[in-house]
């Protein structure tokens, strides 16, 4: 059963394709990651999910129902946190929430909802005078008074220190473990891994992958990445290839990435050969393929730098 439902959507800007022909499929119960570089459609997207953008072509169906002929219903099971949520800052956390709160027929309490967000000691005090993560859990619980089906979270840790992004996370999970569903946007790939049960990466308003993040890292890149820089000697790109349990090769910054399914193999192999190329290292490192790996060799990006 699917909570979120794309089938042909488009949009475009004058010249410009922000989404093209785009089908995805959000399960029901499951937090669902939607990542790209800048330009990709992601925003775009996001926005006529949530019924801000309207597309020019394709269907958007949410729970069910379409923004069309269901507005005032879907407003009621939605939950929505922007990248930057502008909140009142001469408020109370208690007339924050009080005040979205209003704006739903049936609501959480509004002390639920503030113990849920671990802000009890905050709960008198005006927007304006707490921290960033403080902040961000307050736009989060904003999101949640309304007891959303289907939550949309927009960068919701950008900028905030790793303790808070921590706190936040715990948060999602706890959401996560009732049931509903999540569809959320980030620029933190350990937190796509550790948050997400899929993920789909988008460029140039297609999706270009979609999978669980363990199963995109083994498909894409193999368990493990092998890199090494030479002080001297000429490395044979030749020989690289041909070393047991090696899938690919890459030259990069003046070294070189091997993509590897059999690290204890690879290694002793890549020692030996380049001990007969009588070739001195300067620097030789493993680790476990990340889906950072997978984006860099999708997109060509690191997504941290966009």
């Amino acid at each position: 059963m699917s909570a979120l439902a794309l089938r042909a959507l488009r949009k475009r800007f004058g010249e410009v394709v922000a989404v093209d022909g785009l089908d995805l499929e959000v399960r029901a119960g499951e937090c669902f990651g939607l990542l790209g570089p800048n330009g990709a459609g992601k925003t775009t997207t996001i926005e006529i999910c949530e019924g801000l953008t309207d597309p020019d072509d394709g269907d958007v169906d949410l729970l069910g129902r379409r923004w069309r002929d269901g507005e005032h219903e879907l407003r009621e099971r939605l939950g929505i946190q922007l990248q930057d949520t502008q909140l009142s800052e001469k408020i109370t956390v208690r007339e924050t929430l009080d005040l979205f709160r209003s704006f739903y027929a049936e609501a959480r309490a509004v002390d639920d909802v503030i113990g849920m967000v671990q802000l009890e000691e905050k709960r008198d005090a005006r927007v304006g005078t707490l921290s960033g993560g403080q902040k961000q859990r307050l736009a989060l619980a904003c999101a949640l008074v309304g007891d959303p089906e289907l939550l949309f979270l927009d960068e919701p840790t950008t900028g905030l220190d790793p303790q808070a992004r921590r706190q936040l996370w715990e948060l999602i999970e706890r959401f996560r473990a009732t049931g509903r569903t999540i569809l959320l946007t980030t620029h933190y790939m350990d937190e796509a891994e550790r948050l997400c049960d899929r993920v789909a990466i988008m460029d140039h308003g297609r999706v270009i992958a979609l999978g669980t993040p363990r199963a995109l890292i083994a498909e894409i890149i193999g368990e493990h990445l092998v890199e090494f820089s030479a002080a001297s000697g000429d490395v044979s790109e030749t020989v690289l290839r041909t070393l047991p349990g090696v899938t690919a090769v890459r030259g990069q910054n003046g070294g070189w990435q091997l993509e590897v399914k059999e690290l204890h193999r690879t290694v002793p192999a890549l020692l030996a050969a380049l001990e007969r190329q009588r070739v001195v290292l300067s620097e030789l490192r493993t680790h476990s393929a990340t889906l950072e790996d997978v984006f860099v060799k999708l997109t060509g990006r690191h997504l941290r730098d966009e």
